[in-house]
């Protein structure tokens, strides 16, 4: 696997849309030491702090917008297993729809981005941000880095990992689809049968986060016994730490 370091770039997933846009095909991770204006989910900047990992896996597949957005949770267990090789197993959880935390706290946070080639299939950037060194404090959930946690990882280190564990886990959804992904995610989901908030567009449903549907929706218990399939949207649990 290719991998392409920078010294600084605006966002490793900008760089990534434009050499797609160019006509790359990949597969290449593309990193970068220092990011300028990295991006979350729904617009959100994502700080670039030094030491951290930013980093783009740019694939080309032979599939449709909604099946390759199911990478996310390849890309999720991937981050989990990146931490998992310095801290205790039990302290990391997969977030819906796409953080990862360290006891509670969010560490990385992933951002997929997708278009179409010139011969009509679908590029995909999938974006990975790991709080290695350093995390913010003024974000509206509790954040942390793994230095914080007492342990250290270099980004050369981590992104060698990271690239293993998201080949491994790419390979299973290309040859079992989503269901290969499934259920190692709900082995490590947090707050699966627990009371949660779900914000919307426009819209704020509160109910009991049931399940992970087979397509990878959040399924959503409300109180009055209706059901309802979340497939974006940002989710909070009263009272807990993430």
């Amino acid at each position: 696997m290719r991998i392409d370091w920078l010294e600084s770039v605006d966002s490793t997933n900008e760089e990534a849309k434009r050499r797609a846009r160019a006509g790359e095909a990949g597969p290449v991770w593309i990193a970068a030491r220092r990011q300028t204006a990295g991006r979350g989910r729904r617009g959100r900047a994502w700080e670039g702090m030094s030491g951290n990992l930013f980093a783009t896996g740019l694939y080309t597949l032979k599939t449709d917008p909604a099946r390759a957005a199911q990478l996310s949770f390849a890309a999720a267990l991937a981050v989990a297993e990146v931490c998992e090789s310095v801290i205790d197993r039990d302290r990391i959880r997969v977030k819906w729809p796409n953080d990862v935390l360290v006891g509670g706290r969010k560490n990385a946070g992933i951002l997929l981005e997708s278009g179409t080639t010139p011969g009509g299939d679908l590029w995909l950037a999938a974006g990975i941000g790991i709080n290695l060194a350093a995390h913010p404090s003024d974000t509206d959930r509790p954040a942390t880095s793994l230095k914080a946690e007492g342990v250290s990882l270099a980004p050369e280190t981590a992104l060698d990992r990271l690239v293993d564990a998201f080949e491994r886990w790419r390979a299973v959804w290309s040859t079992e689809g989503f269901a290969g992904l499934r259920g190692p995610w709900i082995t490590r989901a947090y707050g699966i049968g627990e009371p949660c908030e779900v914000r919307l567009e426009g819209e704020t449903l509160k109910g009991v986060f049931a399940d992970l549907a087979p397509d990878g929706a959040l399924r959503l218990d409300l109180p009055g016994g209706q059901r309802r399939m979340i497939t974006a949207g940002d989710v909070f649990f009263p009272g807990a730490v993430g």
